[in-house]
């Protein structure tokens, strides 16, 4: 395993991060291909035995379920100065706004959910999970900077977020005194490489580390025409994600699946190692131990540069989707259903 600094912080993390998205009670959450504790244990101890110390988690992952299975098993099978733990908080709830929960209230009232949920006292780095339209930028600010300040979070990090939503942030933080994000968790693979454009340019400019999410484009990276799994079957956000540019990620896919046979490797392994090339830490999920295998095996795997120019050369631009293209201005105020953590939120105070 490789490692790297993360950004301009003093977190030393592995080249691959394990996205735990697929972890937890599926009765929870909105997601059924999520495996359970017992499959989540056996997952992260092959990953540590890898040499991977990076774990990226959330609130909104599965009712809170994901944290709590990952603290467990990290307490069980590593010291807890030997990892990286991050996890992410979420916009206000349209209930919290109408109670009149702060910003500050709601992220304070968040990451005491989640150390319960994970049974730790701070986690390495604490993640805006999306831009909170609905709630003043100096009270995410404000509220973030008390985390840290009482010891709860190392380092605190952005997702699904434009560049200049992150420079605003960031130079209001240089401002007040406030903690600079370190990263930016964004939507980005061979198929999805929109943050090209400004936000990897912007994260080079100013030494933040970026650790994307959807790696493998929810399978689609790792497997040939005609080939399934579970997640390709049931995961309808990814299908929301990807089916409207299949057939033009098809092209980019093939060659893939080209390099791959070439080399005598891993789809999985091609992929990864050309985003490898591009950021800090990918964040990759897996559901069986033996994905970890391929994960790990992709940071050994050195591309060349006819290689890279090769499986970009067919990407045409694509328009924002997913989380970023559903969270906007018109829907401030409004429940994110899919990632709702009222639920949890409630029974934490109770």
């Amino acid at each position: 395993m490789e490692f790297t600094k993360l950004g301009a912080s003093d977190l030393r993390v592995s080249r691959i991060c394990l996205g735990c998205m697929g972890f937890g009670d599926p009765h929870a959450g909105q997601h059924s291909w999520t495996v359970g504790e017992d499959e989540t244990r056996a997952i992260v101890k092959r990953s540590l035995d890898a040499g991977v110390n990076f774990f990226d988690t959330a609130i909104g992952y599965q009712g809170g379920t994901s944290e709590a299975y990952l603290g467990r098993a990290l307490r069980d099978f590593a010291q807890r100065d030997d990892v990286v733990v991050a996890t992410k908080f979420l916009p206000r709830t349209a209930d919290e706004i109408e109670a009149g929960v702060t910003g500050q209230q709601h992220i304070a009232n968040s990451i005491d959910a989640s150390l319960s949920h994970l049974g730790m006292d701070y986690v390495d780095l604490y993640i805006y999970h999306m831009w909170d339209y609905n709630t003043p930028l100096y009270d995410v600010m404000e509220g973030l900077s008390r985390v840290v300040a009482a010891g709860k979070a190392r380092y605190v990090g952005i997702a699904n977020v434009y560049a200049w939503q992150l420079e605003k942030a960031n130079a209001l933080a240089e401002r007040e005194g406030f903690p600079k994000f370190v990263s930016v968790q964004n939507h980005m693979n061979l198929i999805f490489r929109e943050d090209e454009r400004e936000m990897a340019p912007c994260c080079v400019e100013e030494g933040i580390a970026l650790t994307p999410y959807s790696a493998l484009a929810s399978g689609r990276l790792s497997r040939r025409p005609g080939e399934t799994s579970k997640r390709l079957e049931e995961d309808s956000y990814a299908k929301f994600k990807y089916d409207a540019t299949a057939d033009a990620d098809a092209l980019v896919i093939d060659r893939v699946a080209e390099v791959a046979d070439a080399r005598g490797t891993t789809m999985t392994e091609v992929s990864l190692a050309w985003l490898l090339t591009k950021v800090a830490s990918p964040v990759v999920g897996a559901t069986k131990s033996h994905h970890v295998d391929g994960a790990v095996a992709a940071v050994d795997l050195k591309l060349s540069a006819d290689e890279i120019a090769y499986l970009e050369e067919p990407y045409v631009p694509h328009a924002i989707v997913g989380v970023m293209a559903q969270n906007k201005p018109a829907d401030a105020g409004k429940e994110h259903v899919w990632l709702s953590n009222a639920k949890y939120l409630k029974e934490e105070k109770r």
